[in-house]
């Protein structure tokens, strides 16, 4: 997902929740910024707009990543995690890095958009580098 829509969404639902917007405040404001009510009819640009106006209003999105619904996402963050923590990697495990790593095992961008057979494949290849890295 090149244009990371969803991302743009989720933000600016938290941003909602965030600066205390009932439904129709927040129609009002999308539709003050862009012209548009829904979000899901705005280009990136005007999401980007809005979410540039919550900003400035003293939105603040969480410096710290949210934490998987999803048991198997978990458990790559923290292999990876371990790995870093023993250096064995040479980015220090950022979360840059895991990104690339998935994407070169599974084609997909995010940890958190595999499939569960794309994680148990990225759970085996970090298990096995984990092996290796001791041996």
């Amino acid at each position: 997902m090149a244009d990371n829509r969803k991302g743009r969404y989720a933000k600016l639902s938290i941003a909602r929740k965030q600066l205390c917007l009932d439904e129709d405040a927040f129609r009002d404001r999308l539709e003050r910024e862009t012209g548009k009510r829904s979000m899901r009819d705005m280009s990136i640009a005007e999401l980007d707009k809005v979410l540039d106006g919550f900003r400035k209003d003293g939105f603040r999105p969480s410096r710290k990543p949210a934490m998987s619904s999803r048991p198997e996402v978990r458990k790559v963050f923290a292999l990876w995690k371990d790995l870093g923590d023993q250096d064995k990697l040479r980015s220090g495990g950022s979360r840059e890095s895991l990104r690339a790593f998935v994407k070169r095992m599974t084609g997909v961008d995010d940890p958190n958009f595999m499939s569960g057979a794309q994680a148990g494949v990225v759970i085996e290849a970090l298990k096995d580098w984990g092996k290796r890295a001791h041996g």
